[in-house]
């Protein structure tokens, strides 16, 4: 199969409403070798993408702690004295697929400060499942899960991604299979990452320290940036 093909089969499959695991499957490729091709599918075609009635969208509290929003008063936090989980925000959002019975969940694991995505799934189930999905995936937050605009979340995740970018970290390698829930994506963000501007990383029990403060050091410079370690 050529490029050509490849590429018209994706056009077909997308517009029966399948979803970038299933098309992945189909044709043997993972996730995120076939987003682009999904991206490009869609800008190519005459036809409107499928539509999806969105099923709810849903924030960690407490996201917004040491960044800057300008504007847009209508977005959705608490204030978390003690927080725990600072510089991460959780993120899902699920859709509802014409002509199926069934949901389409995208998951967002953000590093505001620093990391941006930094993980991402995407799964499938009936929407009686949703409300216990929803509650373990935030569980482990100090903030439940706020419902929040599709166009807030939009924000916070692709635009915590293009930070991390200009910093020298790639999303997730599942981000982009998850991210096409989110909706097209034009920024840039009204949203000033970093802690107080400043990119700050928060050690977490599997990240690479040295990798992470060598590529800082390289892209923003020796002083510019700042690190917690966790002790013990």
């Amino acid at each position: 199969m050529n490029d050509d093909q490849t590429l018209e089969r994706v056009r077909e499959m997308r517009a029966k409403g399948a979803p970038p695991k299933v098309i992945a499957r189909a044709l043997g490729m993972t996730p995120a070798e076939v987003a682009p091709l999904i991206r490009a599918a869609a800008a190519t075609s005459d036809a409107p993408a499928p539509a999806s009635e969105l099923a709810g969208c849903w924030i960690s509290g407490g996201w917004s702690d040491g960044l800057t929003v300008h504007g847009h008063p209508e977005w959705v936090d608490v204030d978390m004295p003690g927080l725990t989980t600072r510089g991460l925000a959780a993120v899902l959002v699920a859709r509802r697929l014409r002509h199926s019975s069934k949901l389409q969940i995208g998951g967002f694991l953000i590093d505001v400060y620093c990391l941006g995505v930094k993980n991402a799934l995407e799964a499938t189930m009936n929407e009686r499942e949703l409300p216990q999905f929803v509650a373990n995936y935030f569980a482990t937050y100090d903030g439940g899960p706020l419902a929040v605009p599709v166009e807030q979340a939009q924000h916070v995740v692709f635009g915590a991604a293009e930070y991390a970018r200009r910093l020298g970290f790639e999303p997730h390698p599942d981000f982009a299979p998850a991210a096409d829930l989110l909706g097209p994506w034009t920024g840039p963000s009204d949203i000033t990452f970093g802690l107080d501007g400043v990119p700050t990383f928060i050690q977490g029990p599997y990240d690479d320290v040295r990798a992470i403060e060598k590529t800082l050091r390289r892209s923003v410079g020796k002083g510019k940036y700042a690190i917690s370690f966790v002790v013990g």
